[in-house]
């Protein structure tokens, strides 16, 4: 199962869940300032500390926010794909963020300029309501995370977050190699090699090349830990998420 927010039938303009969510009207107001743009491995969508000057809303791809320390060692703090939108500190009235966002998977976004989502936080309507929700449904999703990381073990943590990778990219198969898992849960390599190893000789996924296929998504729901329940309930909650199958 994975998850879709509730979307306006009149608004198919965006396939990012959110946006595509937005009352017709809404989105009209905002319409001329969308920019259709490419998502690339490796892209920083905004860098520690400086201003963030676009807004991103992701349609296809994967996004991690990362926190970096002594600018090496660095780990992964949050994702974001197609439900969500990046430069979430905008909308708490910051400026720049202490962490980065990395285009992790290759896809495509529409891009809004910074100024234009402060207007509308101004303004106090629906898109504001829905960017503040989601930002809390994001902060529960990275505070987790932290819980996650000191509490549970490999192969939990590993099953919580391949299932987030497919509830942000909609799809059961995706290409991420050991060493960006091992980086993005700050965990050894060979770590990532055994816990990938028992999922899949369990049945749960098949790991090939850097391939990986979720084959059995109720089994890693149940392999993992209530980490990834309790997120992803919360983002229900406030964003009115559907079930429905990958």
């Amino acid at each position: 199962m994975a998850y879709y927010l509730t979307m306006s039938i009149e608004n198919t303009l965006s396939i990012n869940q959110l946006l595509g969510s937005l009352p017709p009207a809404d989105y009209e107001r905002i319409k001329s300032h969308v920019e259709d743009v490419t998502l690339d491995v490796g892209q920083i969508l905004y860098p520690e500390n400086e201003p963030i000057q676009e807004i991103y809303f992701p349609e296809q791809g994967l996004v991690t926010l990362i926190s970096s320390v002594d600018g090496d060692s660095m780990m992964e703090i949050g994702l974001v794909g197609h439900e969500g939108v990046v430069g979430y500190p905008v909308f708490l009235g910051g400026q720049s963020s202490p962490h980065r966002a990395v285009v992790q998977i290759a896809g495509s976004a529409k891009k809004l300029p910074t100024q234009v989502i402060k207007e509308e936080l101004q303004r106090g309507g629906e898109i504001s309501r829905r960017l503040l929700a989601y930002t809390q449904a994001l902060l529960t999703q990275v505070s987790q995370t932290a819980i996650c990381n000191r509490h549970h073990n490999i192969d939990q943590r590993l099953a919580r977050w391949l299932l987030s990778v497919q509830d942000c990219l909609n799809q059961d198969k995706f290409y991420l190699t050991h060493e960006t898992i091992s980086n993005m849960l700050g965990i050894r390599r060979a770590g990532v090699t055994v816990a990938a190893g028992f999922l899949q000789n369990s049945g749960l996924i098949r790991y090939r090349r850097g391939w990986i296929t979720i084959t059995n998504r109720e089994g890693l729901k149940a392999a993992s830990c209530e980490c990834y329940g309790i997120v992803r309930q919360e983002y229900h909650r406030l964003l009115d998420f559907k079930d429905s199958t990958v």
